[in-house]
């Protein structure tokens, strides 16, 4: 299959695809064809895929984050299917993984492709991060988790926090770990600097809203009729709490609400697709951010997976206009 997919190189030109710190990066909000596009581009590029996604972690969380398995065909892929949901994972173990995967990638010569939406994640892999690797402190996590957004945002009042230090206030377990550094920071923890470990290039989907609404609507109706709730049930009889659910955000928290009766079942997918769609909005913001602080996204206008390939052909061509010193040919 990937031989009937791949016209534009020859067997010869495989090693010139990969480069020890090359990579390339498809970032999009929910529900924009990330993975079909990944897909794609492995298949044309003699890929695999690492998943940047915070809940595809999580084994038996299928339905719920759409992983969609059988879309990757014969594609390798990496950080999927991972963790026991009963563990946290944080970006500091995401890091570490992320690297040993694209270390295989590339020691296989392939071309690494990162595809997800988590933007954090996507943040961390492409800037320096001097905070990641500062220890959790699980004592002062469970003193915090009861704390609403707006007590904890009262609390960051306490601290000097530096410049290069940015919190997102939007997320409560976000404030949670910014404390959690900030009392590190308070009580001596040198942060290392570090360097960024990759030269990416950067594709980025961005449909319109009217597209990106009725695609997460659609998606939604299917989650449900592919099972969630059942989903959600076996989960719980696997021993994972209420809070666990919640934790999660989005499909499990609101699944969570529907089961324990504070929801009925038309408010249940109301507020659920709402937050959704809060949940896009709140992800291009974020990937706005990373370009003002200095990160190059190629922004695909195209909507049809053939099209958004023919225009990362063309951007790869223009950009690494010395053929075979590029980590391309195509």
């Amino acid at each position: 299959m990937i031989e009937q997919t791949i016209d534009h190189i020859d067997n010869n030109q495989v090693s010139d695809l990969s480069a020890p710190d090359f990579l390339c990066v498809i970032l999009g909000p929910t529900a924009s064809g990330k993975t079909a596009l990944g897909v794609a581009l492995a298949e044309r590029l003699f890929g695999e895929i690492i998943s940047i996604d915070s809940r595809q972690v999580y084994r038996g969380m299928d339905i719920g984050t759409g992983k969609d398995l059988s879309s990757y065909r014969d594609i390798p892929y990496h950080l999927i299917d991972i963790q026991e949901p009963h563990d946290r994972y944080d970006i500091s173990q995401f890091k570490v993984d992320f690297h040993h995967a694209f270390t295989k990638v590339v020691s296989k010569g392939k071309v690494p492709i990162a595809v997800g939406g988590t933007g954090l994640y996507m943040h961390t892999l492409l800037l320096a991060q001097p905070y990641t690797q500062v220890p959790v402190d699980e004592s002062l996590r469970q003193q915090l988790l009861p704390l609403d957004k707006i007590t904890l945002i009262q609390r960051l009042e306490n601290y000097q926090i530096p410049a290069n230090f940015k919190i997102d206030q939007s997320s409560h377990k976000r404030l949670i770990r910014a404390i959690e550094i900030l009392e590190q920071l308070k009580a001596g923890y040198q942060p290392v600097e570090e360097k960024t470990r990759y030269k990416p290039i950067i594709f980025g989907l961005n449909p319109s809203v009217d597209a990106r609404r009725q695609s997460i609507s659609e998606r939604l109706t299917s989650r449900l009729n592919e099972g969630l709730i059942e989903e959600v049930e076996q989960l719980l009889m696997q021993g994972l709490s209420h809070n666990d659910l919640q934790y999660f955000g989005l499909e499990y928290k609101y699944s969570s609400l529907y089961l324990l009766g504070e929801l009925d079942k038309s408010s249940f997918y109301t507020k659920l697709e709402t937050e959704i769609h809060r949940y896009a909005k709140r992800q291009m913001t974020f990937f706005r951010k990373m370009e003002k602080d200095g990160i190059k996204i190629h922004w695909l206008d195209a909507v049809d997976t053939a099209e958004r390939l023919d225009a990362i052909e063309r951007i790869i061509k223009k950009d690494h206009p010395k053929g075979l010193d590029s980590p391309f040919s195509f």
